[in-house]
């Protein structure tokens, strides 16, 4: 199985029926030059202290000789106002997770990741992990992104997938010939399904490989990222209602409700 290639101006519903079978999917323009720059520009600063690993530990989830930073709604407006509730987003989380989540769903983890020349091979592993109560292959619970600001290629540590893993029962492991590398121009998105088996490839090159994670959850789950310690009250204030419902500020049902004369 192939990872599927689409263009921005494909049909939303066909690039979430093939993400739906291939569990990964990958379109290409749909981030222009000047927002990648903005991207960069916003977060440079605290990309500039972000601490890199340079002695690598094999044993670390985390690969050495990379880059991550989180709370990407406190830092970034681009990647809030453009990114977040971007429309094809908004589509493949509503065709996949509504109708395990009636009331919504959640941005689950925001970051951006770049690759370091010599950065090891990620381990395999699923955004959902973490939901150990169901057993494999789970509902779909997540619904992740990376959005290419630099060229992803095979040498620079482009993101490494196991087409149609999200479907496997807990004992079928990958072989070699099924992990595939998800090369991509710069304003490009990759979607995966939080079932699929998937990991940072090695960076054999001399480029430090930038992308934007954004990952999506049921409304029901906890987030990964803890978006209410992230997000200062004041920033929130500043937030459309789509991207405070979709930070998780509004309650699910019955869930997370707040006395409005304490907040």
């Amino acid at each position: 199985m192939s990872i599927p290639q689409f263009s921005a101006g494909t049909s939303a519903s066909d690039i979430a029926e093939a993400l739906g079978e291939a569990g990964c999917a990958v379109v290409t323009g749909v981030m222009d030059a000047e927002l990648r720059q903005s991207i960069r520009d916003e977060l440079a600063p605290h990309m500039a202290n972000a601490r890199v690993i340079e002695d690598d530990d094999p044993r670390k989830f985390y690969p050495g000789r990379t880059r991550r930073v989180s709370a990407l709604v406190s830092r970034s407006a681009s990647v809030t106002d453009r990114l977040v509730a971007h429309p094809l987003s908004r589509h493949v989380c509503d065709t996949h997770l509504l109708p395990n989540s009636e009331h919504g769903y959640q941005l689950h983890v925001s970051a951006t990741i770049e690759v370091g020349p010599g950065a090891r091979e990620q381990v395999l592993h699923r955004e959902e992990s973490s939901f150990t109560f169901f057993p494999l292959p789970r509902p779909n619970i997540i619904v992740a992104s990376m959005w290419a600001v630099t060229e992803f290629r095979a040498d620079n540590g482009a993101t490494l997938l196991v087409p149609g893993s999200h479907k496997w029962p807990a004992d079928r492991k990958a072989r070699p010939d099924e992990i595939l590398s998800a090369e991509m121009p710069a304003g490009a998105v990759l979607f995966w399904m939080g079932g699929t088996l998937h990991g940072a490839g090695a960076n054999r090159s001399q480029d430090w490989r930038y992308g934007v994670i954004l990952t999506y959850s049921l409304g029901w789950v906890r987030q990964e990222e803890n978006q209410y310690l992230n997000v200062p009250r004041e920033r929130m204030a500043e937030l459309s209602p789509e991207v405070r419902r979709l930070l998780g500020f509004d309650m699910y049902a019955a869930l997370g409700f707040y006395d409005p004369t304490v907040a």
